[in-house]
């Protein structure tokens, strides 16, 4: 009798039993225990990463207590202006016959800038020398009538004194003398009269020629020949003349706040757009006293010498002036961030961290061993990166906290 295949058989009864879609359901079960024991590791490790960095502590950030110039300084913004800058217009109505420079043009002083039609003036000009040969020949008319009159009298005089002339004619003589007198003083006036008239005229004339009264350059032309001009109340201008444009001056508006800082001959230098990355030295020359006030801010005017020897500077550019007010040589200093830093859960002295009192106090942070301990200062000048140290318990070398890498 032949032994039956009892391992077959059992195989496929568990198959049945099973049914077709058993092992796919196993298999996901076996994905999911994976997944959660990874997950269970994952926290595992974390927590232990998170118990060693606690046991350690932050780190953090220092900077060395060193010593380094302090610069104290001021910024205030304002503009480029020629030296000397000069408006010249027209005193005179008429038409211009010719305009002989344009902008940027390089003049000397009593060069012929422009010329205005003279047939008017020069017309009014003659009419005034007319009257004035007019008012000499009547000077040399009164004085001939004067020693006609003065001989009359003469002769009266004697003519009365033999008893030959009565005293009537005496006194009709008199009066032709006096008369002719006052009539010579009369013509002297008309005369001087005259001549002023004509020398209004004249120098009406000779201002139809219009000349440079500097040396320097045009900075603009604000007329074209052939163009009417008319002085009234007002006076027109041609141009705008600049002197030197080598030598310049920087006027900037300093803030009250700033304004007991700034004072003559202190050292300064500038920066424009039009040449970013490049300063350009200067000096204060003046601090004006008059105060400008603009939207409740009060400032006070600032002039500062620039050389322009390059010509690279134009009229009217913007600028922004860093004038140094004091300097702080070889002094003990900490950086600003210094002062300004707070450990994570510490608890400053008395105040807060970053804080000044009357007497310029405040402080800084140190380790000691892995714990932040304050140190008391006494701060001075700034140049908004390092602060000096004027007092304290800090020395040259020591390691200031200024910031916090890692916080557990």
């Amino acid at each position: 009798m032949a032994t039956p295949n009892v391992s077959h058989k059992t195989t496929e009864d568990v198959r049945k039993a099973l049914g077709p879609g058993r092992p796919s359901l196993a298999r996901r079960i076996v994905v999911w225990v994976v997944l959660v024991a990874a997950l269970a590791v994952a926290i595992f490790a974390f927590r232990a990463w998170r118990l060693r960095v606690a046991s350690k502590g932050p780190t953090y950030e220092s900077a060395e207590v060193k010593r380094a110039d302090v610069l104290v300084t001021v910024t205030a913004t304002g503009t480029l202006q020629a030296i000397t800058t000069v408006e010249v217009g027209a005193e005179v109505t008429g038409k211009l016959l010719a305009v002989n420079v344009d902008a940027n043009d390089v003049v000397k002083k009593g060069q012929l800038l422009a010329e205005i039609d003279p047939e008017q003036l020069r017309a009014a000009a003659d009419q005034a020398l007319a009257q004035v040969t007019q008012a000499n020949a009547s000077i040399l008319q009164a004085k001939a009538t004067v020693t006609e009159a003065t001989l009359a009298f003469e002769r009266a005089k004697s003519l009365h004194a033999q008893g030959l002339l009565g005293q009537g004619d005496l006194e009709s003589a008199t009066a032709s003398k006096q008369r002719a007198d006052a009539n010579l003083a009369s013509a002297h006036a008309s005369a001087t009269l005259a001549s002023a008239a004509y020398k209004a005229s004249k120098s009406r004339l000779d201002k139809t020629k219009i000349y440079s009264p500097i040396d320097g350059s045009v900075l603009s032309r604000l007329v074209e020949p052939g163009q009417t001009v008319t002085a009234g109340f007002t006076t027109p201008v041609l141009f705008k003349l600049a002197q030197d444009l080598t030598l310049m001056r920087l006027n900037v508006d300093v803030d009250e706040a700033d304004v007991g800082r700034v004072r003559d001959g202190l050292e300064a230098s500038f920066t424009v757009e039009a040449y970013p990355g490049r300063k350009f030295a200067s000096k204060v020359l003046s601090l004006h006293n008059e105060p400008k006030t603009s939207q409740n801010v009060v400032t006070y005017q600032a002039v500062l010498q620039v050389d322009n020897s390059e010509k690279l500077l134009r009229p009217g550019m913007t600028c922004t002036a860093t004038i140094v007010a004091e300097t702080k040589k070889n002094a003990l200093t900490v950086p600003n961030a210094a002062l300004r830093f707070t450990p994570p859960s510490a608890q400053t002295p008395d105040k807060k961290a970053g804080s000044v009192d009357a007497d310029k106090k405040q402080h800084v942070w140190v380790l000691q061993g892995k714990t932040p301990v304050a140190v008391d200062v006494s701060v001075g000048a700034s140049d908004g990166v390092l602060t000096e140290i004027l007092g304290g318990k800090l020395e040259l070398g020591t390691q200031v906290l200024v910031d916090v890498k890692d916080t557990p």
